[in-house]
């Protein structure tokens, strides 16, 4: 049987009480008790109850995280980075999956904003002011997304488009096609964004409609992208650009000889296509890791308060599916 709150409050000479505030709410003991406290703790291997000290601290040590799609293979990297941090810091993560539907987001962020400290949104489908309203319920984190002042991990989507773009005019493309995500992801409004800036006054950007960030959405996307007669196409995220991929070559197109083609993000399974795709990369594990960050800094009672935006680098990763443009 392991120790209990009294076995240490006997070996350090102290209060059940006291061992409960020394290990819970230490500001409020005198250091050189917490100390002691501790020490006993260790030589003990006393392990606290989470569910008492959160009844002292009013502290859950759980952390929720809210994402549109798990089956998206750009989300569990996230999760991973999350995951990772969270446990460094003693916190558990609540995972949940919107399916893409606003509707079950919002439902979802105010059931688990019940039972943690801190939400952390992944791509958020929310408009604006249903986001500042959630984060006046409870401490709110944003990855991949930008609402008023509320603390955020983001991507340079503009410079991963610049990059994009610049790789692919060096290899003589001058009428580039874009596939576009959905209309209520804000990172598809910056890549959109970013992209005609890069695209301005040097190549002929040509905007080939929203469709759904999926596989099955590249792949109906596909046909539209040959009839407009672009020599290259960017998809917004890998899974689509796999799926243009796919049908190119159902199609009898070759990839990269009749069409160059860029994703976005980097998921695992780019770098396993045939042949490989070229793609922005996002880093995932480290948003993760960041979201957490943010979060435990505005949890810190003496922290110096919300934390502004923070933005990750986005890195185009060349690979087997952009070449010169062809005829």
């Amino acid at each position: 049987m392991g120790a209990t709150i009294r076995d240490v409050a006997r070996a350090a000479g102290v209060s059940p009480s006291t061992v409960s505030r020394a290990l819970a709410m230490s500001e409020l003991v005198n250091p050189a008790t917490v100390e002691r406290v501790r020490r006993a703790a260790e030589s003990l291997g006393y392990q606290p109850n989470p569910v008492a000290r959160g009844l002292i601290t009013g502290r859950t040590r759980n952390l929720g995280l809210i994402v549109p799609d798990l089956a998206n293979p750009f989300f569990p990297g996230v999760v991973k980075g999350m995951q990772a941090r969270a446990r460094e810091a003693d916190y558990a993560v609540f995972v949940a999956d919107t399916d893409e539907d606003p509707g079950l987001e919002s439902r979802l962020a105010r059931k688990l904003a019940k039972q943690v400290d801190a939400l952390v949104l992944c791509s958020p489908r929310l408009a604006d002011d249903e986001l500042l309203a959630l984060a006046a319920d409870v401490t709110l984190v944003l990855l991949h997304r930008r609402a008023g002042d509320l603390p955020a991990v983001l991507a340079d989507n503009a410079g991963g488009m610049r990059q994009a773009v610049g790789h692919l005019s060096a290899l003589g493309h001058r009428r580039i096609g874009l596939v576009a995500g959905p209309v209520s992801s804000w990172s598809n409004s910056e890549r959109v964004a970013g992209l005609r800036a890069a695209c301005a006054g040097r190549v002929e950007l040509t905007e080939l409609g929203n469709f759904a960030p999926t596989f099955d959405g590249g792949v109906a996307a596909a046909d539209i992208v040959l009839a407009s007669e672009v020599t290259a196409v960017i998809a917004y995220n890998d899974v689509m650009a796999l799926g243009l991929v796919n049908m190119f070559t159902a199609r009898g197109v070759g990839v990269p000889g009749r069409i160059s083609v860029v994703g976005c993000d980097d998921i695992p399974q780019a770098a396993m296509s045939s042949p490989p795709l070229t793609t922005v990369a996002v880093p995932k594990e480290q948003t993760g890791r960041a979201g957490v960050d943010l979060a435990l800094a505005l949890l810190d009672p003496a922290g110096p308060g919300p934390a502004p935006a923070r933005e990750l680098g986005a890195q185009l990763l060349v690979r087997g599916t952009t070449g010169p443009a062809g005829r």
